[in-house]
């Protein structure tokens, strides 16, 4: 009997211990985001000065944080910034596993495109009904980026309407650009943009004001949304697609068959 008591007021003490333990987790991570994120600021600045800490976010997981340092920064740290991962986060469901990290990507993508005005894109409307717009950045001289636009006419009848975005992957500055940019800065964009992607020339015409260049250019805002190359497809949630589709394949991943 005596031993059967002392096992059970252990047992009493070990689950007393875990709700206080659990408890105390609950309060780090309810903690306030200004406190997390002074805490992990001033953890990472003593390690490496200089480092900004541009915002933080709480996650799924409990006493985790989303760390942004960075355009499409990618790193989770504990709440006083003693350890962090950098990677993916995923969550994991009966039948089911979510990049919890490509999730919040989309949302990322999806309000950077849709913030840029229609007057400085080069736009392919929809014939008839429009269903859905596709923004796409492009290079002129990119195979793929010219077999896209070889389907432009098959993509506008089954009512996608496609945005461009101008992106040189050789850089601002390179022929590539000029070519872009002079389409952009010409009166007729979308016949000038179509000779490009035909190979034909353009008169030379980079305008100053073009909004492929500066620092929130269409170039600038593709290398901070994370793109490696062209043409890259971002859907209106903001999905990527990186690379070349048929329209069939297209339209249904849209979700229009």
């Amino acid at each position: 009997m005596i031993q059967f008591k002392t096992a059970s007021l252990l047992i009493s003490r070990i689950a007393a211990a875990a709700l206080i333990t659990a408890s105390a987790s609950h309060v780090i991570a309810e903690e306030s985001i200004d406190k997390v994120k002074a805490k992990i600021t001033a953890a990472w600045q003593a390690a490496k000065p200089g480092i900004v800490v541009n915002t933080i976010e709480k996650t799924e997981m409990q006493g985790v944080y989303k760390v942004s340092v960075g355009p499409s920064s990618n790193i989770y740290s504990n709440a006083d910034g003693t350890n962090f991962i950098v990677g993916d986060l995923f969550r994991v469901q009966p039948n089911k596993i979510t990049n919890v990290s490509e999730e919040a990507r989309n949302g990322d993508r999806a309000i950077a495109v849709a913030s840029v005005k229609d007057k400085d894109m080069v736009i392919f409307p929809a014939k008839g009904e429009k269903k859905a717009r596709m923004y796409v950045f492009t290079d002129v001289d990119c195979y793929y980026c010219q077999k896209l636009h070889h389907n432009m006419e098959k993509m506008n009848a089954m009512g996608i309407e496609v945005a461009y975005l101008g992106y040189p992957r050789a850089g601002l500055g390179s022929d590539s650009y000029k070519k872009i940019a002079s389409a952009w800065c010409a009166d007729d964009k979308q016949d000038a943009l179509t000779k490009l992607k035909n190979r034909q020339e353009i008169p030379e015409n980079v305008c100053s004001d073009n909004p492929i260049t500066g620092e929130k250019g269409q170039y600038n805002l593709g290398r901070q949304i994370g793109l490696s190359g062209t043409p890259a497809l971002i859907l209106e949630d903001g999905e990527l697609i990186a690379g070349f589709l048929e329209p069939e394949a297209l339209a249904s991943r849209m979700g229009l068959k």
